[in-house]
């Protein structure tokens, strides 16, 4: 039997560089809210030992996708001859800077986590899952948070309900391009967490994804007509925030037909934060 699990998309509600350590990575600082837009995770269990992907993943090789990665990282701790067959119904870009991947990641570990009764509690499952990437203990650790050090240092948030419309432009952004770029800051002062509020900060990754990517600036330049737009992660899609339901749908109805974007509504919890405690 098979399994269906959601795997959210997440905003950065601001994404400064505040330094850069000796190995060469950056030194972040970020508020991670998750949205109702999302990719779903179908799941069949086995008792082979086999971690299968049913269907492709364009330019993906199976070994390469982090949602079987993360399955054979979680079966180390699993009963024996636990396997799993996993088909991905992709709706996020990928290259968008929603994180689709890494969600995709947390989510197979955090439904495989109950299926295979491993049980693993939250910060050990974070831990798990920062071998596969920066991005994806957020999605573990399930709620908004304030993101430290090279993402992984979380602490809960507080940011006011809140609509967004989200603009995909149709270019994939690759993040390592654009945290090598010469002309990023990298000095940024850092912000204290209880200072924070919705709206605070930037993106400064922003400029130079903009300035290598017309399509992302002209998001950014329409978006802005009707609120304080803003690129999430390393791009290419742009957000606006938004009181009401209404008014995110009044501005995507006005949204040129050269341009694609949707509505989603901020999430203050991961639709699977139970499957571990």
């Amino acid at each position: 039997m098979s399994h269906a699990y959601p795997a959210p998309a997440k905003l950065n509600l601001f994404l400064h560089v505040v330094g850069r350590r000796d190995d060469g990575y950056h030194l972040l600082q970020s508020v991670f809210r998750l949205i109702d837009r999302a990719d779903t995770v179908h799941l069949e269990l086995s008792d082979d030992s086999q971690v299968v992907r049913v269907g492709d993943l364009p330019g993906v090789a199976e070994d390469d996708d982090l949602t079987v990665r993360a399955a054979r990282l979680l079966q180390a701790h699993a009963p024996e001859g636990a396997g799993v067959r996993i088909r991905l119904e992709k709706v996020l870009p990928m290259g968008g800077g929603l994180g689709g991947g890494s969600s995709d990641a947390a989510t197979v570990l955090l439904a495989l986590n109950r299926l295979w009764r491993v049980n693993l509690p939250r910060q050990k499952l974070q831990q798990l899952a920062l071998q596969l990437g920066a991005d994806v203990p957020v999605f573990i650790y399930g709620q908004t948070a304030f993101a430290e050090g090279v993402g992984e240092i979380l602490n809960p948030v507080s940011v006011p309900p809140a609509w967004y419309v989200v603009l995909m432009p149709p270019v994939q952004v690759p993040t390592a391009a654009i945290f090598a770029a010469p002309e990023l800051t990298r000095n940024t002062s850092a912000l204290k967490m209880a200072r924070f509020s919705a709206g605070m900060g930037r993106n400064d990754l922003q400029p130079v994804v903009a300035s290598r990517y017309p399509e992302v600036a002209r998001s950014l330049e329409w978006l802005a007509q009707f609120g304080a737009a803003r690129m999430t992660g390393s791009g290419a899609c742009v957000f606006a925030a938004f009181e009401t339901e209404e008014a995110a749908w009044d501005v995507l109805r006005q949204l040129p037909e050269t341009m694609q974007g949707f509505v989603a509504q901020g999430l203050d919890r991961h639709p699977l934060i139970e499957c571990c405690t």
